[in-house]
């Protein structure tokens, strides 16, 4: 392996031949930048995980709120933990790195892990859009429909799902023969900086990691669409002002997490991510994938009476 070229930025030394991996760039910086970005995302992480976390304790402790919506939720909210664990720990230690290395096999895992979260993410947000169709539009029905073993087996099969989704392209990449000097411009071991490196251009693995990608996020897309221009048919017939409100607050907090999810992830991957600025693919990466976790609980919080009261009895115990 040649030497790994240096960036003004970074202490790479002259021994770097003996390094087998990638480099990071993640956001470089002078060191004084790579110690604040680190306390921040420090503080970042913690609060992610701490607001989930609440959100789960919230949901297991109290008995008003075993119910199918708010199961789903402290699962999603379990994932969301899931999801920024797969990057935020491995960036904190590459701020605090000189040569900001990930192994072959580190890389390859958090590729694996990282997209298999996220597209877990997708039949989660999913599910919960038809958890509230059933409960709008059937709701004479929906004890009978949305019973707890249905509701456990949706769960299952969005986990199931989501990590056998990327297992294929992640086999047909890892196989791959890497060429130059392995820097990925990114946080995290992305697609498309990651096939940029390949030593032979393979459009074919290109495009079955597009379609992979593709697929799920539209697809489900569609389905939560489907799901919510049904409900809004429902809503718009119910006679009464207060009514029409009360329906349409269970969906807002749910819609306002779609949008914040999808609205980045569409962009990201509406276009080539070979052809993405490095920047750009950051900046949409570090919105869905660290910032969303973080304000996700905030929203169903703050927008749900139940788990208003729920969060605040938990924290007072």
């Amino acid at each position: 392996m040649g030497p790994f070229t240096a960036h003004r930025h970074m202490k790479i030394s002259n021994n770097s031949s003996t390094i087998i991996g990638f480099i990071l760039l993640g956001f470089p910086c002078a060191r004084e930048g790579q110690i604040l970005l680190f306390v921040l995302f420090s503080i970042v992480y913690l609060l992610t995980l701490m607001s989930n976390g609440s959100i789960i304790c919230a949901v297991r402790w109290h008995q008003r709120l075993h119910t199918p919506m708010y199961i789903l939720l402290a699962n999603f909210s379990f994932l969301e933990i899931c999801y920024v664990t797969s990057t935020i720990p491995n960036m904190l230690a590459n701020f605090l790195s000189d040569t900001k290395v990930i192994s072959f096999s580190g890389c390859f895992l958090q590729f694996y892990f990282f997209f298999s979260l996220g597209c877990t993410e997708c039949f989660f947000l999913a599910i919960m859009a038809f958890d509230r169709y059933l409960a709008i539009c059937q709701p004479l029905h929906y004890p009978t429909l949305m019973t707890g073993r249905l509701c456990t087996n949706l769960v299952v099969s969005c986990w199931v799902l989501g990590f056998l989704w990327f297992l294929i392209p992640i086999v047909i990449v890892s196989q791959m023969s890497f060429c130059g000097s392995r820097i990925i411009d990114h946080f995290l071991c992305d697609p498309g900086p990651l096939l940029a490196l390949t030593c032979k251009k393979a459009p074919g693995v290109q495009l079955v990691f597009s379609t992979s990608s593709a697929v799920p996020i539209i697809i489900l897309f569609l389905c939560i669409m489907a799901s919510y221009a049904l409900v809004l048919r429902a809503v718009l017939k119910v006679p009464s002002a207060a009514g029409r409100r009360k329906a349409f607050s269970t969906c807002g907090s749910h819609l306002a997490v779609v949008s914040l999810f999808y609205g980045s992830v569409l962009v990201m991957y509406g276009s080539s991510i070979t052809e993405q600025e490095a920047g750009t693919q950051k900046t949409l990466t570090l919105f869905y994938s660290i910032v969303t976790p973080l304000l996700n609980p905030m929203i169903y919080s703050l927008r749900n009476k139940d788990m208003k009261k729920a969060l605040w009895k938990f924290l007072k115990i």
